[in-house]
């Protein structure tokens, strides 16, 4: 019976793909051309290459960010976009100046420890405390003693730590900072996850503005000697900072093809430009965003128009608090085109998908479909399919705001290049061609069926299902620690 019922649900399935197939058999065709366009042309690698020598990091703010915004924007419009602009926006932005840390049995004999500033640090800083171990970092650590940390500078891990209670899920270094400040810390040393001392930069602000505490990451082995030593007596610490931050100016890059019938209808796809200053952020987000323009040259080569309007969207500032995409929505709030918005799709350090991942669940047949083409042309595409939610990238800033968001699933990165986020390691030589190129063919497929299809199943969400949909996905209490959860109980 079970036997049975295993292949009615196949044949189920494969109806529905059949009926997508019929419903547009051009896309066979279509995908077809994509996949050679991109295996036998593609310039994702070329040009992340060249962006990563010529440029440097991408900094939002800084001027190797103002150089990136005008090679992406200068690269688009050598693939002919027409339809071609910049996005502007003005925000207060943070970048690192001088750090010390030392640390030690008592205030006068401390010794130097290496450690980086994470962002939104003060501007200035001199203390020298009291270091007590927080654990993992997160609300249950400092219930069960809630005065432990005040006045004094905590020290958590930057996930979880080994042998914590089955089930116990992590937070984002800012939720954990964020918690450190509601208990009364006065500073916080961040543990990193990656070993051989590797430092890990990134956002210790929720909000994208100043934190009132320093905050600073070491290196894995570093701080768990730190925790063994605190389990033997008291340890102190002196932090010296001094940082900058005030308002710049940045801008989105913003390429449309509008569609050809239901142009008042707009599918999103993009990935952030920016990077932080340790390094190139080839991987983080290079591969994501040099991917997302070379499917927007895909598109155009082979002058594709889908039904919907399509829009490339290079994001600057998620980084330093998903600056660009929030200030991409703002304006769609205003001027009410956000209710235009059907789909967003975005790529973060996406590489080598095996399958589409996707916020609805309704939108499995649609996704299956344009899948199963792509299997057929490559059957190293699986075809895997995974709905879910979760945060801290740019497609957040529209899912607060009902719009269905997806991507790729199913690849992934080795450990030694994951080690490397956001750390002073992420360089070019760790860029894999071969699952970029996979990236920009089967995205580009997944673009142009969302775009092209007869029906979008999944739908914007109204307020009350929005609220609904982040409680499902157990995201209320991140958001509520970022401020960002607008709903009253």
């Amino acid at each position: 019976m079970k036997k049975l019922l295993t292949c009615f649900t196949l044949l189920c399935s494969l109806f529905v793909i059949n009926s997508f197939s019929q419903d547009k058999p051009e896309w066979n065709t279509i995908f077809a051309k994509i996949n050679q366009e991109v295996l036998s042309n593609s310039k994702a690698y070329s040009s992340l290459k060249q962006a990563t020598e010529t440029i440097g990091h991408r900094l939002t703010g800084s001027a190797n960010g103002k150089k990136a915004e005008e090679y992406a924007y200068n690269l688009l419009k050598s693939y002919g976009y027409t339809n071609l602009r910049y996005q502007p926006f003005e925000v207060e932005s943070w970048s690192r100046g001088s750090l010390a840390v030392t640390i030690g049995p008592d205030a006068k004999n401390l010794q130097t420890i290496k450690s980086v500033s994470l962002a939104h640090s003060p501007v200035k800083v001199d203390l020298n405390l009291e270091v007590v171990d927080m654990g993992n970092g997160l609300e249950e650590d400092y219930l069960s003693n809630p005065g432990k940390v005040k006045d004094k500078i905590a020290l958590v891990y930057l996930g979880v730590l080994p042998g914590s209670k089955e089930g116990t899920k992590s937070l984002h270094r800012s939720e954990k900072t964020a918690i450190a400040i509601k208990y009364g810390a006065k500073g916080i040393i961040v543990i990193n996850t990656a070993p051989r001392g590797i430092l890990l930069t990134g956002t210790a602000s929720v909000t994208g503005k100043l934190i009132p505490i320093p905050a600073v990451c070491v290196g894995k082995e570093d701080g768990m000697q730190l925790k063994e030593k605190l389990g033997m007596g008291k340890l102190y610490s002196h932090i010296a900072m001094t940082n900058f931050s005030g308002l710049i100016k940045a801008r989105n890059v913003v390429a449309t093809i509008k569609g050809k019938m239901l142009s008042n209808e707009k599918i999103v796809v993009g990935g952030h430009l920016d990077s932080w200053d340790l390094a190139t952020g080839a991987i983080d987000n290079g591969i994501g965003s040099f991917s997302v323009l070379d499917m927007a040259r895909t598109f155009k080569v082979l002058n594709l128009q889908p039904e919907r309007t399509v829009e490339f969207v290079m994001f600057m500032g998620e980084e330093e608090g998903l600056l660009g995409s929030k200030a991409y929505v703002a304006a769609a709030v205003k001027d009410k085109s956000i209710n235009q918005l059907r789909y967003m799709l975005n790529y973060d350090m996406t590489n080598d998908p095996k399958g589409y991942a996707t916020t609805a669940e309704e939108s499995k047949e649609l996704f299956q479909a344009i899948g199963s083409i792509a299997h057929s042309l490559d059957t190293a595409f699986k075809n895997q399919f995974r709905s879910g939610a979760g945060l801290h990238s740019d497609h957040e800033p529209f899912m607060l705001r009902g719009v269905p968001t997806g991507g790729g699933t199913g690849g992934g990165l080795p450990r030694n290049v994951l080690d490397c986020y956001h750390a002073d390691c992420d360089v070019f030589t760790l860029v894999d061609e071969k699952g970029m190129k996979n990236t920009v063919r089967f995205s580009s497929m997944l673009l142009y069926g969302i775009a092209d299809a007869t029906e979008i199943k999944a739908k914007h969400f109204t307020d009350e299902e929005t609220r609904n949909f982040l409680l499902k996905n157990n995201l209320k209490e991140p958001l509520q620690i970022a401020g960002e959860w607008r709903w009253k109980e």
